[in-house]
């Protein structure tokens, strides 16, 4: 039994989705390429070329000699042909884009919202927000990734846990973006969706990361030999509503206590210093005071660090991962925040699982989310079955 993962070569008969996927990758780049790697014949690979071309997905060596620089025989995929939108979703900030099916940038917005509203109140802006980015000119929309905090229901598009978001459970997002554009809605979790960025970013190199996002609240990415695992239903990562000892009676917005959150999310930490008086909105503030010097602000952050790393430690020696990759809000303060959780890691974490263990920043920043939810729509739209099913209905 075969599946998308399937080596084409090792398949019985690789279809033109399959080597769009070849092609994509630079495991070839001309006619020639493809025969020797799939093994198929001149002229299935002819037609199966010349399908894709037809749908707007590849260029092909003759449109490219005015280029300059390509061989004729050359075939190149076509990042134009169509694109994406993102939107990830935040407790307080949502961020859009628009993407290029070469993942590429086009245009991005954010507009912040009020800390636990619903769907009702920030889906019809970020729905907004999509269309204003959508410009005439645009080609067509092949699908919508997004991501939201807490647990998600890919398959149905809805949100399953997340508490600290009054409202979303069990409410199917893709309603919301229906007028926006007729394409399909992909969904996860927002850790994940930052693990998935660094496909584009770390991955490439190490195919084991532990991916942290901490922010307003603390979540988990994993990939394990190259995959993202979610879980069997979809709480993989879910650390920051892991019971600790030192948070024992503390109330967490999850409407438990005793959660890790309630002593190094962000929420957590904003919360502390308002209540010294500190003018202080937002994790994004307090990162700001710790980067321009502030001591108070730069012990907070890496306290939060050491206390995330003990915990991390316990992942750490579970999965054996490469590299670590600290992203979100707070990891904007790097040195600081991975200061805090090295502390930790090192002092709990066996000696064979952190020797050549490796600390690595977010490859993209607080775009992370963004590009991960892009990942995740072009993943799905350009799949070999995603891509054979838009030719048969071109046939048809």
């Amino acid at each position: 039994m075969t599946d998308e993962t399937t080596p084409p070569a090792a398949r019985e008969s690789a279809s033109a989705g399959d080597l769009l996927t070849l092609l994509r990758s630079g495991r070839a780049s001309t006619r020639s390429d493809l025969r020797t790697v799939t093994g198929l014949s001149r002229t299935a690979v002819v037609a199966r070329v010349n399908a894709l071309a037809e749908a707007g997905l590849l260029r092909l060596g003759a449109e490219l000699a005015s280029t300059g620089g390509r061989p004729p025989g050359s075939l190149v995929f076509n990042t134009e042909a169509g694109v994406v939108l993102a939107a990830a979703v935040g407790r307080s900030r949502s961020q859009v884009a628009v993407f290029d099916l070469g993942g590429t940038e086009l245009a991005a917005s954010a507009v912040d919202h009020v800390v636990g509203a619903g769907p009702d109140e920030v889906m019809p802006v970020v729905a907004d927000q999509l269309a204003q980015l959508l410009t005439a000119d645009r080609p067509p929309v092949l699908g919508i990734g997004c991501s939201l905090p807490g647990v998600v229901d890919s398959a149905r598009g809805v949100s399953v846990d997340t508490p600290v978001m009054g409202g979303w459970d069990g409410v199917p997002l893709a309603p919301y973006l229906a007028g926006v554009a007729e394409a399909p809605l992909f969904l996860a979790n927002d850790a994940d969706t930052l693990a998935r960025s660094e496909y584009l970013g770390h991955a490439r190199e190490i195919r084991d990361l532990l991916v942290l996002k901490a922010s307003t609240g603390i979540g988990l990415g994993v990939l394990a030999d190259g995959r993202i695992v979610t879980g069997a239903r979809g709480g993989a990562g879910d650390i920051g509503h892991t019971k600790v000892p030192e948070a024992a009676g503390r109330p967490c917005r999850c409407g438990d206590v005793g959660c890790l959150e309630t002593l190094a999310a962000g929420w957590a930490l904003v919360a502390r210093l308002q209540e010294e008086g500190r003018d202080v909105g937002h994790v994004r503030d307090l990162v700001a005071h710790a980067l321009s010097g502030d001591p108070e602000a730069k012990q907070l952050l890496r306290e939060s660090g050491r206390q995330v790393g003990e915990l991390l430690a316990v992942a750490i020696n579970l999965l054996n991962p490469q590299a670590v990759v600290l992203g979100g809000d707070m990891a904007a303060a790097y040195d600081v925040y991975a200061a805090g959780v090295r502390e930790s890691v090192y002092a709990r974490s066996s000696a064979h699982a952190t020797r050549e263990l490796q600390f690595l920043p977010s490859t993209y920043g607080d775009r992370a989310g963004l590009v991960g939810c892009a990942a995740l729509a072009l993943d799905a739209v350009l799949s070999p079955r995603a891509v054979d099913a838009r030719l048969a209905r071109a046939r048809n």
